[in-house]
């Protein structure tokens, strides 16, 4: 693993990830029930993953502790995740979480793998994260206490378990592995739980007619996920994981273009400062 910096050649396949990321974001918000929605993607992602594994292969003994934990902790990361959708906006959650976990995660980095940012490097983690707050955060948002309390909390569980992980893609890498041997495991046993503790909660009378009237839709979106994160723990392989961490949530801007070009919302000013303050802090990462 080089963590000298980032290459071109990672940075735009984390890039092209975030684009994939905002796109199954948007397919997540543009759908009139989101807890259907996303159960619906991460049941399509488990068995996507399935045949996956099975080209693949499982990943080396030495990375199944991480595997495991990495299973554990998105199950938190789902609870609090629907706390947040339910008690505020997924135009408040999505930036609070994404854009405050990257700072975490090179904290924490720093402390589980020694990887100490340079200048540049938490100058572009800064601009990226205060650039995605101000992309997506309004103060009028701010005023659900619970849903803000939800999404922070998530952002810890998104630090913690983007560290994990990348401690197991490397553990399965170094023991023989490849990085989408973990990938493909991951989703194959990610899935299951939280699309049944959804599917119960809304009753099967709701869950079907929606699953099958969205599952081509929701199949492009657990692809585009799937890819996604497996190109962000595949970059972990060879750039430091705050960088790769802080790139990745460029999806708030593909996703803020995305909401102008197909949604139709404004691209007001506050969006364009925010965009200038994550291609700064893009442009920094590349440079540290």
């Amino acid at each position: 693993m080089s963590s000298a910096g980032l290459s071109w050649g990672v940075a735009g396949a984390v890039l092209f990830g975030a684009l994939l990321h905002a796109g199954w974001n948007a397919l997540v918000k543009s759908g009139r029930d989101k807890a259907l929605d996303m159960a619906l993607l991460q049941l399509l992602g488990s068995v996507l993953g399935l045949p996956l594994v099975a080209l693949a292969g499982w990943p080396p003994a030495a990375a199944w502790p991480w595997l495991l934990a990495s299973v554990a902790i998105h199950i938190g990361y789902y609870v609090a995740l629907a706390g947040a959708y339910e008690h505020g906006e997924l135009g408040l959650a999505y930036p609070l979480m994404r854009g405050s976990a990257p700072v975490l995660v090179a904290m924490a980095s720093a402390l589980a793998l020694g990887e100490t940012p340079s200048l540049a490097s938490w100058a572009g983690v800064l601009g990226v994260c205060i650039g995605v707050l101000v992309l997506g955060l309004s103060t009028a948002g701010l005023h659900s206490r619970r849903a803000v309390g939800f999404a922070l909390a998530n952002a810890v569980i998104i630090a913690l378990y983007t560290v994990v992980d990348a401690l197991g893609v490397r553990a399965a890498t170094r023991g023989g592995g490849t990085a989408w041997q973990y990938v493909a495991a991951l989703f194959a046993l990610d899935g299951w739980l939280y699309t049944a503790l959804v599917w119960r909660r809304r009753g099967w009378a709701a869950a079907w007619p929606h699953a099958r009237a969205r599952a081509v839709l929701a199949a492009g979106g657990a692809a585009a996920s799937m890819g996604s994160y497996g190109i962000a723990l595949w970059a972990m392989t060879r750039a430091p994981v705050a960088t790769v961490a802080a790139l990745r949530e460029t999806s708030v801007l593909f996703a803020a273009l995305l909401g102008t070009w197909l949604l139709k919302e404004a691209f007001t000013p506050r969006r364009a400062v925010g965009t200038a303050l994550v291609l700064a802090g893009v442009v920094s990462l590349r440079l540290g």
